[in-house]
């Protein structure tokens, strides 16, 4: 029979490891949130947003069960996905250059990465929450200490995305996969349309590539057009 002491450490372990499973998706947002900031700013704004995000996600496990069978959560949390994608692409876009829409702070990078990780760990609450048992230092222990691995993981991607901009219009696609796959999977959509597996296929397709065209049309929109063309001839 396991001791209590090692049954803890077990718990916890299980925790990190589902967690961080689990937030790949996670670090996408988190890297394309921070990408405009200057690279001395993007620690503060990683670890505050995925600080705040692991405390709500803290609580809302205590109410998991009830939260995902919530009538249109998902479609709802989808949808919101879908339009962070966009927005955030916007922001990322490497053909906005100086000018293009930029966060105006540090607080609009880390209000994107705690309304989109809350939003995308509806579904990996409850599996935390199983392994938890509803013990709150179990919770704050395991999430807490899986941050610094999203931390390193969300850096390293913003890195990256300067060095190689395809891999934003990548993380994009990636959120609108995300978005659209959860919106489909919602118990209403499910029940009123029952899409079949290529539906969803292609469903999924069309949400990944619309968010790269919203998200380049959002980009037209906020930067302003050079002067010499504006001028008649």
């Amino acid at each position: 029979m396991v001791s209590p002491a090692w049954q803890f450490l077990l718990d916890l372990a299980a925790i990190i490891f589902v967690n961080l499973v689990l937030s790949g998706d996670n670090a996408v947002v988190i890297a394309l949130a921070v990408k405009t900031l200057a690279p001395g700013r993007r620690g503060s704004a990683i670890l505050a947003g995925a600080g705040c995000a692991v405390l709500v996600r803290v609580a809302a496990t205590f109410f998991a069960g009830q939260l995902l069978h919530i009538e249109f959560l998902k479609l709802i949390g989808g949808l919101t996905i879908l339009w962070i994608a966009a927005k955030l692409f916007s922001e990322a876009a490497p053909e906005g250059g100086e000018a293009g829409a930029r966060p105006s702070s540090l607080w609009h990078a880390m209000w994107f990465i705690l309304l989109a990780d809350i939003t995308m760990s509806l579904d990996n609450i409850l599996a935390i929450a199983q392994v938890a048992h509803g013990d709150l230092v179990l919770l704050l222990l395991g999430l807490g200490t899986s941050i610094p691995l999203v931390l390193f993981a969300s850096g390293l991607l913003a890195t990256l995305m300067d060095r190689f901009p395809i891999i934003v219009y990548l993380g994009a696609a990636l959120l609108g996969k995300i978005g659209a796959e959860m919106a489909l999977t919602d118990r209403f959509v499910s029940q009123i349309f029952s899409p079949s597996p290529m539906a969803l296929y292609a469903l999924e397709a069309a949400a990944a590539a619309g968010v790269v065209v919203v998200g380049r049309l959002l980009l037209a929109r906020a930067v302003p057009a050079p002067a010499d063309a504006c001028e008649p001839r």
